[in-house]
């Protein structure tokens, strides 16, 4: 029978998961098949149990997107080391009643810089914009890179300032990186006077089309301003590219998290430069 995917989110209904794992499968010869599903906001524990059952093929494995990757991780029964250190997952695994949790994001983002756009994260100055699970999911990976500073900021300071010192406990020792937090617990507006090579937006305000209080002085020249939200023009994209930033969204961060999943399940990896083509028209 076809092994089933998934993926959940709320809203789900912009999702191109389910083209894209259709075109990885087609391009891999795999027998899958994958749908978009909404779960209830207080309901995802309930809608992953009810996909699991469901009796039209066995359920293999999901991802998880918006606002659930927090819950995933602690419906997991079991999760890998970039899972517990994100504390979020977005990919999950159901094998013999056992659940295993996966955090693919943070390996999609740096495949993406360096081999799409060419923005190798060494030696850079980095602002991660958001301390919710999708900047969880990408400050592990970041660091591994060895940038030369990397700011974490949000609107609430001290949520941005306790999620830099956990990982600064661990990470900050990595030879040429300083986990750095403004001594105002990296506030939006304290951000003034600092610039940065690299500037991500984890937060979900391209979501909502709400506009950041983020001073344009943070794009450095030739900054690259990465919008993690896919498939439309954000007021923070926008802000960038007024400011004279190259600018671009999370299409390709999309595509590669989503050939890690794809790895994970099926143990092959797809191509993603066709994906990438053909979800941009090109």
């Amino acid at each position: 029978m076809t092994d089933r995917y998934a993926v959940f989110g709320n809203p789900i209904g912009h999702s191109k998961s389910p083209r894209i794992h259709s075109l990885f499968a087609a391009q891999t010869g795999q027998d899958i098949s994958y749908q978009a599903i909404v779960a209830e906001r207080e309901g995802f524990a309930a809608a992953i149990s009810a996909f699991i059952a469901a009796g039209d093929g066995p359920a293999r494995g999901a991802n998880v997107t918006v606002p659930f990757k927090e819950e995933a991780f602690r419906l997991a029964t079991q999760r890998t080391p970039r899972a517990e250190a994100a504390g979020a997952v977005n990919t999950l695994t159901f094998d013999a009643g056992a659940i295993s949790g996966d955090n693919t994001d943070g390996a999609g983002l740096i495949r993406d810089l360096t081999h799409n756009l060419g923005c190798d994260p060494a030696g850079r100055r980095i602002l991660l914009l958001g301390a919710g699970g999708a900047a969880r999911g990408v400050i592990l990976p970041l660091l591994l890179e060895n940038p030369a500073e990397l700011v974490i900021a949000n609107r609430n300071e001290e949520t941005a300032a306790r999620l830099a010192l956990e990982f600064a406990d661990s990470f900050a020792r990595l030879p040429g990186c300083a986990l750095s937090v403004k001594p105002d617990g990296a506030s939006f507006p304290g951000l003034g006077g600092r610039q940065f090579d690299l500037v991500i937006n984890a937060t979900s305000a391209g979501l909502s089309g709400a506009v950041l209080p983020l001073p344009t002085s943070v794009f450095a020249a030739r900054c690259l301003a990465y919008e993690m939200v896919y498939g439309r023009a954000t007021p923070f994209m926008q802000q960038a590219r007024e400011a004279g930033a190259r600018v671009t969204d999370g299409l390709g961060m999309l595509v590669e998290q989503a050939a890690e999943a794809f790895f994970i399940w099926r143990g092959v990896r797809p191509h993603t430069a066709p994906v990438l083509a053909a979800l941009s028209g090109k």
